[in-house]
């Protein structure tokens, strides 16, 4: 009828790789810095300078808790 509680065996590898939430986080302020930076530099402005090193700030964040949370779901 409804849930036993019971868990069907699964093959390892074959689930879906669940997408820390600090690495959606930082991929998100690695996207709008770049759009900021766009804007920025469309305007004439040197601000945009600022954007695109936080956007690579951003991005190395991205990368490392990616790597990060990759290295602690294969424990």
């Amino acid at each position: 009828m409804g849930d036993t509680g019971r868990r069907m065996p699964s093959v390892p590898g074959q689930e879906p790789y669940p997408m820390p939430r600090l690495a959606l986080y930082s991929l998100a302020v690695c996207i709008l810095a770049v759009a900021a930076a766009v804007v920025s530099f469309a305007q004439g402005s040197w601000l945009g300078i600022v954007w695109v090193l936080l956007a690579g700030l951003a991005s190395n964040m991205t990368w490392y808790y990616l790597r990060k949370g990759r290295l602690t779901a294969g424990d």
